[in-house]
């Protein structure tokens, strides 16, 4: 399946604690049941043992004394907290990640917030952040221009949670508007429909800054390899030298020496102008995120 054919995934709050996003991220139906209301409702007392807890406390206050009594409701609360204690771990779970995807409501974005349109919007901002963070020059630290562990996770938040909102006001403005408008009022409905083509043209050239930083960011990684390869070789130039010398004359290692210096010297240049464009790219992708 092609990259842009695949849905988006979910996206989180990077600013969430770890806790709260690990939860919310190994929770996806329940997150699901959330955004559709679908919550169930926690079970009340059952009034067959609330009946009869009743008359138990009722029958022993008279047969014995305050006491007694006093007893008996310590041991029918020791024993409530056993069972709780001993209820089934995989329900006390699914009620913990109940509570919290309840809490961080806003936190999240399903891929079913979004229309067509906004999913594969929001699939080609993730599939040009994971290029970014998992180049190479990326994992060596080249790339200082901006944190991307920090920057580009941010930046596919804001860009899911707006492209969240473009969809909500497009259903909307499907259920307000469902067809053409007579020719005599349309130029009335225009103003609302172009609203809404400006904000996803923004959206598009924001992910298209994401995109094009990526693109220069595998441009660099592929100039990467062959700088590795060559400072790896820049380490044993004096053993090529020493060969050199031993098997040719003068007059042919001298040009064989500048010819493998020129190359490495070209291959280095190369890989400096990648970073630096890599670098450029960066700063406009952070310049978007300001607007």
């Amino acid at each position: 399946m092609e990259p842009r054919t695949r849905p988006p995934s979910l996206v989180v709050d990077p600013s969430l604690p770890a806790s709260v996003s690990s939860v919310l991220r190994s929770s996806p139906e329940i997150l699901r049941s959330v955004r559709l209301g679908d919550i169930p409702s926690a079970p009340g007392p059952d009034p067959v043992k609330v009946f009869s807890v009743t008359a138990l406390l009722g029958l022993v206050w008279a047969l014995t004394s305050l006491a007694g009594m006093l007893v008996l409701l310590v041991v029918v609360g020791a024993l409530t907290g056993m069972r709780r204690l001993t209820a089934d771990p995989a329900a006390r779970q699914a009620r913990r990640r109940m509570r919290v995807a309840l809490d961080h409501g806003n936190r999240f974005i399903l891929p079913e917030d979004l229309d067509a349109g906004c999913g594969a919007l929001l699939r080609r901002a993730q599939d040009a952040a994971e290029t970014v963070l998992g180049s190479q020059v990326n994992r060596a630290g080249l790339l200082d221009a901006i944190d991307n562990a920090v920057t580009l996770p941010d930046q596919v938040w804001q860009i899911a949670t707006k492209l969240a909102r473009l969809s909500a006001m497009r259903a909307e403005h499907r259920r307000i508007v469902p067809g053409t408008p007579p020719p005599e009022v349309a130029e009335a409905f225009a103003p609302y429909s172009r609203a809404l083509e400006r904000v996803a043209d923004s959206l598009t050239e924001r992910v298209r800054a994401l995109e094009e930083y990526a693109a220069q960011v595998r441009r660099a990684d592929a100039v990467y390899h062959s700088y590795r390869q060559l400072e790896l070789l820049a380490e044993r130039t004096s053993q090529y030298e020493d060969l050199l010398a031993e098997t040719a004359g003068d007059e042919l290692a001298v040009p064989r020496l500048e010819e493998m210096t020129g190359q490495a010297r070209q291959i280095r240049e190369l890989f400096l102008e990648s970073m630096e464009e890599a670098r450029r790219a960066a700063g406009h992708l952070a310049g978007t995120g300001r607007t």
